[in-house]
């Protein structure tokens, strides 16, 4: 498959027809990052987001054609199967914080594809004893098979699927339209790279909005609480923390009539995010 191009701008719909093998399904997949280019480049809003580089791109490749992958609804298998959107969201457990003045609810979203594989019942508790990966078992008491699971990682930890990899958004509650999407945070694989810092961070933690329409968030693997524009979802203002925020932060008004925004930094071990035992106040001007 080669010489292929086409621009599709947002809210368009693009039909691909062709005959049977002539690369339908592997353009779909190369755009959902399940699969890499052996050159060229995608690129969405502008930006290249082949995202890896070569050696990474080929490891992924390499672990991904062993796997099954064929739609939304491919079932566990004993080989692995690739389940994307994966098990940590779209939205994970930080939900959504609701503006009722301006009909919004602000989201944060992961984009992280994983592998779900079945293991036999009389293979299970050597290979659970043996505790390969990044992932976790389960027992499935009562089926023939238990499970290990883990997110499809290149050999450095950055996800095999192309950026942005973690947002924040604000979806309109009347219309459903999303009013605007950023990347949120910075994945420390990448963090050198100047393209790097707009392709996201896996995140788990949820958002505040104020009435004064400030977006307050953390939850990415850089300990970093950032206040966005609720209208705009620009950057107004950040701040280095001690350690990982995997939480939501809260707001309230002192005795002395400031505002004050708090947030947990514990840190998250299997996000691999710096452990502590923090809580940590801001005040808001």
């Amino acid at each position: 498959m080669a010489g292929i191009s086409f621009t599709l701008f947002k809210g368009e719909t693009l039909g691909i027809v062709g005959e049977s093998g002539c690369g339908k399904s592997t353009t779909l997949r190369l755009i959902a990052g399940l699969e890499q280019p052996d050159s060229g480049t995608i690129k969405i809003g502008g930006a290249d987001v082949t995202g890896l580089t070569p050696a990474e791109r080929e490891a992924c490749r390499a672990r991904i054609t062993g796997l099954r992958s064929e739609g939304i609804f491919t079932p566990p298998s004993l080989e692995g199967t690739i389940v994307f959107p994966g098990f940590a969201g779209g939205v994970n457990w930080g939900g959504v914080a609701h503006d009722p003045a301006r009909g919004l609810v602000i989201v944060p979203t992961n984009r992280l594809p994983f592998v779900v594989r079945l293991i036999p019942r009389e293979r299970f508790r050597a290979e659970r004893a043996a505790g390969a990966g990044r992932g976790e078992f389960a027992a499935q008491t009562g089926t023939p098979y238990g499970m290990y699971r883990e997110p499809l990682l290149s050999p450095q930890g950055a996800p095999c699927n192309p950026p942005p990899w973690g947002a924040l958004a604000a979806v309109d509650l009347d219309t459903g339209d999303i009013r605007w999407e950023v990347p949120l945070g910075v994945s420390p694989e990448v963090a050198a790279l100047v393209a790097g810092h707009s392709w996201g961070s896996i995140n788990l933690g949820g958002a505040l909005v104020t009435a004064g329409g400030l977006v307050f968030v953390a939850a990415a693997r850089d300990p970093t609480l950032r206040a966005f524009d609720v209208d705009t979802g620009k950057v107004l203002w950040s701040a280095a923390l001690p350690a990982g925020a995997q939480a939501t932060p809260m707001t309230y008004r002192a005795a002395s009539g400031k505002q004050l925004v708090v947030i947990a930094a514990g840190g998250h071990s299997a996000l691999r995010t710096t452990m502590g035992d923090y809580v940590v106040a801001f005040s808001v001007p």
